[in-house]
């Protein structure tokens, strides 16, 4: 059996992100509620454990306020389809890989370990719902862009 560990998050707080210089990459905040720059600001440790005991997988979420974001900012679980989950999981989780291996050009805080996420394998609703939402969090929280996308909620 195979199992691994994911720990995604920003062990430091970082007051801002500079961008590398390229402006398609960069979320504008002008669309963020107060509710949800609030939440950013938050600097108490946050930690999620996702797990799908049947393909033997865990995600552990470190980051502050992404837990009070999940619950009071993004959509309600089944508001996407794993369909569209999985579709767009696999698109930031190559840009997010991509980043990690490149630390000269792209925030090494941010980016600090590869995903493990491959096509092919169910995850589960629940796996991915959260791994989705984590990405849209970091994108807005820090400025970033993982694809074509805006990180919309």
């Amino acid at each position: 059996m195979k199992k691994f560990a994911l720990i995604i998050g920003s062990l430091v707080t970082l007051a801002f992100v500079v961008s590398c210089g390229n402006t398609k990459n960069v979320v504008e905040t002008n669309d963020m509620t107060s509710e949800e720059k609030a939440v950013f600001q938050q600097s108490e440790g946050d930690t999620i454990h996702i797990a799908n005991e049947a393909v033997d997988y865990e995600i552990i979420i470190i980051e502050p306020g992404f837990n009070t974001w999940l619950q009071s900012i993004a959509r309600p679980q089944g508001f996407y389809s794993q369909a569209f989950l999985e579709n767009r999981n696999l698109i930031m989780v190559n840009a997010w890989n991509n980043r990690v291996l490149q630390p000269s050009q792209f925030d090494p805080n941010l980016y600090e370990l590869q995903i493990d996420y491959r096509q092919g394998i169910d995850y589960g609703y629940e796996v991915n719902y959260k791994l989705y939402n984590y990405f849209i969090y970091f994108q807005r929280k820090y400025q970033q862009r993982l694809g074509p996308f805006y990180p919309r909620i």
